[in-house]
């Protein structure tokens, strides 16, 4: 069929995609740290100019477009103006024609010699020479006219969904404000370094990834993560560029600028994976090529029969022609949305395969609890009370950052309690902590903490350790100067979306497993929270791995569900691996999509989006064959000649166009 696409950067990005998977497979194999710095740095060199190469041809695709279009509309007023005014001006078009007919000779004669194989070029070499040698010079001129203006307003379409989907995160300014010696100052942005501290106020967007170095902000994070509600932000907190802050005033020491930020690194993955079209249209080139010999067939017969006209239309019939235009064209508008809503899909092919998942695999620890327990119990030995107990462990662990310190210090803050000033403490970090406050001394750890220094433990106290560590519970345990006064019993926290998630995706007639390398009891019980019948505990970070083939082998299609630090293997066996870490580790993360909030609120509209992803291939595919048999039964009923069919062909490809970009569109989706 004449109106077939050539999307000219696809190639190009395939072997730029190739050449970076190449040159980084080589990094990996340098050991000295020099040495690995050297080659980074020749390595970025390299692909700067592989970019550069890549937008030179685009620029040289979209004017080679434009001379076409130029030639084929002319050659159109020059054969519209010989039918209606003076016939001999239609003479004068067919240089123009021959010219515009060159470039689908010439791609016909290349995948005929170099492929072997018979496609939709040969098709459209056909319809090419069959219109010129039957002098339906008006049919070619019209048909190489909106050929070349769609492949025009396609490229358009295509370029601006590409650079919505990659802009998604907001562009640079071309100014900061920072702080220097006590004075703000106004810098250009590239000037900017590390540890400087910039100043950023209600309403504007920051600019830098880093840490609020003083103040308190209201800040939108729904550009990266998805989240609805703004999030309070306070000293030594994280922050991302292209964030908003809504109320406040902080001060935020640079972390990161530049290309080097979390959005910016978001962009470059978008980027790449936007670079998957080229596979999309590989999925549309097969359709088509499938359909190419019987429509060669068709138009072979029909020729005897029905004359040289019809079997012409017969060739413009376009059977699937469509599919290589709206299906990389679907595939961007998805991704946008999907990065809309904080689900940052890094392999687009996850979208097809999300729609054959049967089985959803959970990591336990990270992913259906969170990493920060919580206070269940608080066990006292003496005549001291909880609340007294809590606030000498919150003293203790004032300026802890791990997740045990953290939990007893949110429960001390959601009782209310005054915790004593720990400014003049002494600590001994090993397996607890010891602190000295005024005159008393107040020790927190592990049992093996108190035997070191000499505490003495109750039997009591050894028996509930010794179930807490059978139900997968944690002690920590609480000395008040030489004695043991109590101790403080920790659960897992499971994450409050978990129960509703498990049972949408039940809905689904998804087979459900938790895999984790806990205990067996605690394992169980969570599973029997979540309603989750199938469950692994004890299970090694290798074994993970050999379980996922192993269902697989049985024919199960795999989702893995980890938080993406001690899940790589797991994660990149599985078809689909889902991550629940967030802006911070996008760079280090091997899964192929992550939920940028670390929630798993995401995950039931992620098989939603692939759900849509699905029908709306289904509905590409239907308006690129439906047209086709509209075509025939038109020729052989209805006496359709070559313009009526090009025409159909023209009006059926806008719709499926319309088709692809009503995702986006419409956001129907939209959480």
């Amino acid at each position: 069929m004449l109106f077939s696409i050539l999307l000219f950067s696809a190639s190009i990005a395939a072997s730029v995609s190739l050449s970076k998977q190449v040159l980084q497979k080589n990094i990996k194999k340098t050991s000295s740290k020099k040495a690995v710095l050297k080659k980074y740095k020749k390595v970025q060199k390299i692909l700067s100019k592989v970019d550069a190469h890549k937008n030179e041809n685009d620029v040289k695709a979209e004017k080679e477009i434009n001379r076409y279009l130029a030639i084929s509309s002319t050659s159109l007023v020059l054969t519209t103006l010989g039918a209606l005014v003076y016939s001999p001006l239609t003479i004068f078009s067919i240089p123009f024609l021959i010219y515009a007919s060159v470039y689908i000779l010439k791609k016909a004669y290349r995948i005929i010699v170099n492929e072997r194989k018979i496609g939709a070029s040969l098709v459209d070499s056909v319809v090419v020479v069959g219109l010129m040698v039957t002098g339906n010079y008006f049919s070619a001129a019209l048909a190489y006219t909106l050929y070349y203006f769609s492949r025009k307003l396609l490229r358009k379409t295509e370029d601006h969904s590409r650079k919505n989907l990659i802009n998604i995160f907001g562009k640079q300014p071309r100014s900061v404000w920072i702080i220097s010696n006590g004075v703000e100052l106004e810098i250009p942005f590239s000037e900017l370094k590390k540890n400087d501290i910039v100043v950023v106020n209600a309403g504007e967007t920051i600019s830098i990834d880093g840490l609020i170095h003083s103040g308190v902000a209201n800040i939108d994070q729904h550009i990266l993560t998805g989240e609805s509600q703004p999030i309070e932000k306070r000293i030594g907190e994280t922050v991302f560029a292209g964030t908003v802050v809504l109320e406040g005033h902080i001060h935020i020491k640079v972390k990161e600028t530049g290309k080097e930020t979390a959005a910016a690194q978001i962009g470059k993955i978008l980027d790449n994976t936007a670079d998957f079209k080229a596979s999309m249209q590989s999925y549309g080139e097969r359709i088509i090529d499938k359909g190419a010999l019987p429509t060669l067939v068709v138009s072979a017969v029909t020729l005897p029969i029905l004359g040289t006209t019809s079997a012409l239309a017969i060739l413009n019939a376009g059977f699937g022609y469509h599919m290589r235009i709206t299906a990389p064209l679907s595939m961007l508008n998805f991704l946008t949305i999907a990065s809309k809503n904080g689900v940052l899909i890094k392999d687009g092919r996850s979208l097809e395969l999300l729609n054959q998942v049967d089985t959803v695999v959970f990591d336990k620890t990270g992913t259906l609890t969170e990493e920060q327990p919580h206070v269940e119990k608080i066990h006292c030995c003496s005549d001291i009370e909880e609340n007294e107990l809590l606030t000498y462990a919150a003293a203790a662990e004032y300026k802890q950052t791990h997740p045990i310190a953290l939990a007893i210090r949110t429960e001390a803050k959601q009782r209310g309690l005054n915790v004593a000033s720990v400014t003049q403490a002494k600590y001994e970090v090993g397996y607890g902590i010891k602190v000295s406050v005024e005159t008393k001394v107040i020790r927190v750890g592990s049992v093996r903490f108190m035997e070191m220094e000499g505490i003495s433990i109750s039997q009591e106290i050894n028996i509930l350790q010794e179930e807490g560590h059978e139900q997968g519970h944690s002690l920590v345990f609480i000395a008040l100067n030489d004695q043991l006064v109590g101790a403080i019993e920790l659960y897992p926290t499971i994450r409050p979306e978990a129960k509703q998630i498990i049972a949408k995706l039940k809905q689904r007639r998804l087979s459900i497993y938790i895999i984790s390398g806990d205990h067996e009891q605690p394992t169980r019980k969570l599973a029997q929270r979540l309603g989750i019948d199938n469950y692994f505990a004890e299970t090694l970070p290798e074994d993970k791995a050999n379980l996922i083939a192993k269902w697989q082998q049985e024919g199960k299609v795999i989702c893995f569900v980890g938080d993406g630090i001690n899940d790589s293997i797991a994660l990149k066996k599985s078809q689909v691996s889902i991550s629940l870490c967030g802006a911070s580790t996008i760079a280090t993360d091997t899964a192929s999509i992550i939920l940028m909030d670390s929630h798993l609120k995401q995950l039931d509209h992620l098989f939603d989006i692939a759900q849509e992803f699905k029908i709306n291939m289904k509905n590409n595919l239907n308006l690129s064959i439906i047209p086709g048999f509209i075509c025939l039964g038109g020729v052989f009923f209805l006496n359709f000649g070559v313009v009526t069919t090009i025409i159909l062909y023209d009006a059926s490809l806008l719709v499926g166009v319309w088709n692809a970009m009503s995702p986006s569109l419409t956001n129907p989706l939209k959480k």
